[in-house]
């Protein structure tokens, strides 16, 4: 079964959604569902994807576990729960009546790094863990120091890296990042996603050479046992079309690690999310 490990789904709200800025993000300014992916995915060959939520609210959670109640397709779905509520075990008694909720995850790109070391959101992790849910790991690489320190008190969360923590392609910048990628990569219990990678480089003068060298610092850290691909759809669009960045990641691995192919673009996002 191959797997699309992220994408998302939205009914466009120029409010609630500003982070899609009207000038230079104006291709994904519109609404994208279902019916929009899937001939995608079939004239690719992927079976099945995974929806993350893209606004952080409950009612964005059920909007995207309702959508997979619809569409065969939708394997899992990564949704947003206020993990730091007193009220966290029973909301989290409500969504277990939902068996494609794989797990959750906070943009935590936008919060102080402390944010995630804070005594509430540590035990509100520890509680997902307890019910068999995944964490997905949104930040930027200047709040790895902070992801270490977290994953230091959940060693048995199974968490994992969306946008291989969002590198500067764009700038070349990569020492730190990849000195930070290969200590979190000790940790047994993280994986790692190959997405996100085309809307951190030049969104309009990309080459494929300019990814080999950070794609090799996830491989050589995560080997091939926990890495997934995930295309990010429909926010891949600013800088390629879905085909483009999905040949991108193809071509590398056939280059590098053919054996490889079944488990980057499926088999370990199944495990994983337990599909």
């Amino acid at each position: 079964m191959t797997i699309d490990a992220h994408q998302h789904f939205w009914q466009f709200d120029p409010v609630r959604d500003v982070w899609i800025e009207e000038q230079s993000m104006s291709v994904i300014r519109r609404d994208f569902m279902p019916a929009d992916l899937l001939p995608t995915l079939i004239k690719n060959e992927i079976n099945g994807c995974i929806a993350v939520q893209a606004d952080q609210s409950e009612k964005e959670t059920i909007f995207l576990l309702g959508l997979a109640e619809k569409f065969d397709f939708i394997k899992g779905v990564v949704g947003w729960i206020d993990i730091g509520n007193d009220q966290l075990e029973d909301r989290l008694d409500f969504f277990s009546l939902y068996p494609k909720l794989k797990g959750f995850r906070h943009i935590l790109q936008s919060e102080k790094s402390e944010f995630m070391l804070e005594r509430r959101f540590i035990d509100g992790v520890r509680l997902l863990g307890k019910r068999g849910l995944t964490y997905d790991i949104l930040v930027f690489p200047r709040q790895l120091n902070a992801v270490r320190s977290m994953l230091k008190q959940l060693n048995s969360q199974a968490f994992v890296i969306d946008h291989m923590a969002k590198p500067f392609i764009k700038k070349g910048l990569i020492k730190q990042w990849a000195k930070d990628i290969k200590a979190i990569a000790k940790y047994e219990n993280v994986h790692c996603k190959i997405s996100g990678m085309i809307t951190e480089a030049d969104w309009y003068q990309w080459r494929d050479n300019d990814f080999t060298p950070y794609l090799d610092v996830v491989f050589e850290a995560f080997g091939s046992d926990r890495v997934m691909y995930g295309s990010d759809w429909p926010v891949c669009l600013l800088a390629a079309g879905y085909e483009k960045q999905l040949n991108l990641v193809k071509d590398y691995i056939l280059k590098h690690i053919p054996s490889a192919e079944g488990k980057i673009f499926g088999d370990n996002a199944a495990r994983f999310y337990k599909l």
